[in-house]
């Protein structure tokens, strides 16, 4: 029947990227590896540090020989050398009652065991120190290995590295990451009343805001968006421009023409092409409820919502976690979910999930923040701008009273 469409729960919706698998994999330079994926463990192949060394400027000692020792009744022990940096501490080996002279990341000399602070030394003269404070074993020294034992997992499979992590693993001597390959997205825009950003928009027409915005969150996910531009609404154009964009994405997104209007034609599209199989037209969400979901082998298609607010919606809800499973990570959300307090009585209709576009002030006499709802149409952006956040409504509840503490799905930060 032309125009019916069965909806769906969110998380029916979520199971159907089991069909989906993860992307190929590839090998970078670590250079150029924050913020991918990591396609296998990595382990260290080396310990880390290499070598026991001083976290201190002072003096590398037997820890043994400052045993007792006190401002009344110092420690003298006799200085034997001293470690320069980019030398090696194993050169010099302390007998009982030596010392050698030592500088923050300096190697410890063969059998010292901890190193005293400068501040609390006192030299007598060029071969004799008093030290008046005692040390333990370890003291003021990071121990070989102790940071990175070699062969130890350092960052497991499915990470998405961050500079850190990208250290770590300069400091192991890894130059080369194997990573999940980046999803490529292709986005369409339909609408005959569309412009795009740089041009006036004459009587009756808009510019394009969804292409810009769509491609921001897919770079923000990880993806690589490819702004494919405005389509018309005529299904041969609308066709060919899908075709053409299949052959070097892993994923398209049609904005607009998802819903049952006369001249929406994306499910006919979607429908037309070889291979496709339509998983889903419909879910039982607001707003997002005509969300059109096709796959053409791996390869996944999108219809969403004209409206830039739901199409965010659906962005955040389907979209990000299948990007998520193409980069090799866990198919959820993404986004840091935290309790909230309704600032407000918030209604809701029974039968769908609903997403309100909540505001989050935090209120010193309450553990929770308070979520003050922005109501506006879902084609209106300043509500956008002004949300922190998703406050989630069961699909079974009339509503949140004032008071009530609900989940908000935080959108993710600058």
């Amino acid at each position: 029947m032309k125009g019916f469409f069965q909806l769906i729960s969110s998380s029916d919706f979520l199971n159907l990227f089991d069909r989906f698998h993860p992307l190929d994999t590839e090998t970078v330079q670590l250079g150029n590896s924050a913020g991918r994926v990591l396609a296998a463990d990595v382990t260290a192949p080396e310990q880390l540090p290499p070598f026991s060394r001083s976290t201190m400027d002072g003096f590398a000692v037997r820890a043994r020989d400052t045993f007792g020792c006190s401002e009344s009744e110092p420690a003298l022990l006799t200085i034997v050398g001293e470690i320069s940096m980019g030398t090696s501490g194993r050169d010099i080996v302390l007998r009982p009652g030596q010392i050698s002279r030592i500088w923050t990341g300096g190697e410890l000399a063969a059998k010292s065991d901890a190193v005293v602070m400068v501040e609390y030394s006192h030299l007598i003269d060029e071969e004799t120190v008093e030290i008046f404070r005692p040390v333990a074993p370890g003291e003021n020294v990071i121990r070989a290995g102790e940071d990175t034992e070699q062969g130890q997992v350092v960052l497991a499979k499915g990470r998405k590295l961050r500079p850190q992590d990208v250290g770590v693993l300069a400091g192991l001597g890894v130059t080369n990451v194997t990573v999940q390959r980046r999803p490529v997205v292709a986005i369409l825009s339909t609408g005959d009343e569309l412009v795009p950003p740089d041009q006036q928009p004459g009587p009756g027409q808009i510019r394009d805001i969804n292409s810009t915005t769509l491609a921001a969150l897919v770079e923000e996910s990880g993806g690589i968006a490819n702004q494919v531009g405005i389509i018309q609404d005529d299904f041969d154009t609308m066709f060919a421009a899908c075709l053409d964009a299949l052959e070097g994405a892993d994923m398209v997104l049609l904005s607009g023409g998802s819903s049952v209007g006369q001249r929406d034609f994306t499910l006919q599209v979607l429908e037309r092409l070889e291979d496709s199989e339509l998983l889903a037209h419909g879910v039982a969400i607001r707003p997002g409820k005509p969300t059109i979901l096709a796959r053409v082998g791996n390869k996944a298609l999108f219809g969403l919502p004209g409206h830039v607010a739901s199409a965010m919606v659906v962005f955040y809800l389907f979209v990000r976690p299948l990007l998520r499973r193409f980069g090799g990570m866990t198919t959820d959300l993404g986004l840091l979910p935290i309790q909230a307090i309704a600032g407000e009585q918030i209604p809701s209709a029974i039968g769908r999930e609903e997403y309100v576009r909540v505001q989050l002030i935090r209120k010193t006499d309450e553990s929770h923040p308070v979520a003050l709802p922005i109501y506006g149409k879902s084609g209106l952006l300043t509500p956008l701008v002004k949300a922190d956040g998703l406050l989630v409504i069961d699909r079974d509840s009339e509503g949140l009273d004032k008071g009530t503490t609900a989940q908000v799905l935080l959108f993710p930060s600058a």
